[in-house]
């Protein structure tokens, strides 16, 4: 029974997860979870690199 929950909350968390992503995709984010807060051009490595300056 408790492999069963915890397959359960893996599952809801993964399923979370993949809602979360698809509907950021749908919205035009270019890079998820990006610290640039949207004005991201897209090159996720650039983002970071200008955020460390």
């Amino acid at each position: 029974m408790a492999n069963a929950v915890i397959i359960l909350i893996v599952a809801l968390i993964l399923g979370a997860s993949i809602t979360y992503i698809v509907k950021a995709k749908k919205a035009g984010v270019k890079c998820i979870g990006c610290p640039a807060g949207g004005a991201c051009s897209g090159n996720c490595n650039g983002c970071h690199s200008d955020a460390k300056e």
